[in-house]
């Protein structure tokens, strides 16, 4: 039992400290900028001009192509990782001020966000190490090959249902304002307030609305066997784009993600962390 509260002490004194608040507020920081790229990859999407994947990880490689573009990606992928340790931190010791179930929900809901940023800090690196890598291309070889194991096409519709509700999730996140809660909203001005909320509700609904596509796309690939259609996000917003009024409904999405990576640099800022 010593043990134990040994381990939680020195879990919450890592989670306190200065230099891992600093990471992870740089983190934010990176995270916003990934998203500003991830929105004009859409918008390129819309107008039918995009020459990278429309989702993360072509922003990133579109970073890495630039000049000292690789040294900036390994520095996000650095503060993701920083915010991935926090919020791993958060999820086994910390949301100490809430209570029965409303603790449960908060530290499950940071176990999910540091699979997320652990996920786009590996992305980072490896398109650290291999700029020209295709992340689509790679979801549907991996698709192709669950697919043909057996249980496969079952384990990628669960992939594709978990993320489904990810997407519904984060909808429902950004319309009920729960954001607003881990912001430090004393220390915002009126207008701050006011930006940050708007922000904040456009940018979750957005990035929910393209991972609910995204998800519904990989179910359907497993029921018809089609690893073609599991692209992730990229084949999610190219779906989007070819509805009716796909193209307006398209760039909506892209200025909410826009939205979401300006409000990430807010987080960087007013994020209680």
């Amino acid at each position: 039992m010593s043990l134990t509260r040994n381990a939680e002490a020195t879990a919450a004194r890592t989670a306190d400290s200065r230099w891992l608040e600093l990471l992870a507020r740089a983190g934010f920081i990176g995270y916003g900028v990934v998203h500003l790229l991830f929105a004009w990859l859409a918008l390129q999407i819309a107008f039918g001009n995009a020459g990278e994947d429309g989702d993360q990880s072509g922003a990133l490689r579109t970073i890495a192509a630039q000049p000292l573009g690789k040294t900036l990606v390994i520095l996000i992928a650095v503060g993701l990782l920083a915010m991935a340790i926090w919020q791993g931190l958060e999820a086994a010791v910390g949301h100490r001020a809430e209570r029965g179930g409303e603790r449960v929900w908060e530290r499950a809901a940071s176990a999910g966000r540091t699979i997320v940023y652990l996920y786009f800090a590996w992305t980072a690196f490896k398109v650290f190490k291999d700029a020209g890598s295709n992340s689509a291309d790679q979801q549907e070889a991996l698709t192709g090959k669950l697919m043909a194991s057996g249980g496969g096409r079952l384990l990628v519709g669960l992939a594709g249902l978990v993320l489904a509700c990810i997407g519904v999730g984060l909808v429902i996140y950004g319309l009920v304002k729960r954001f607003e809660k881990h912001l430090k909203t004393g220390e915002m001005s009126p207008k701050t307030r006011v930006l940050a909320r708007r922000l904040g509700i456009a940018g979750y609904v957005a990035k929910g609305i393209a991972y609910t596509i995204s998800g519904l796309l990989i179910i359907i690939a497993a029921v018809n066997y089609d690893p073609e259609k599991a692209r992730g996000l990229d084949a999610a917003l190219r779906t989007l784009r070819d509805q009716s009024y796909g193209q307006v409904l398209l760039v909506l999405v892209a200025l909410g993600i826009a939205a979401f990576g300006t409000f990430c640099f807010l987080q960087s800022r007013y994020r209680k962390v």
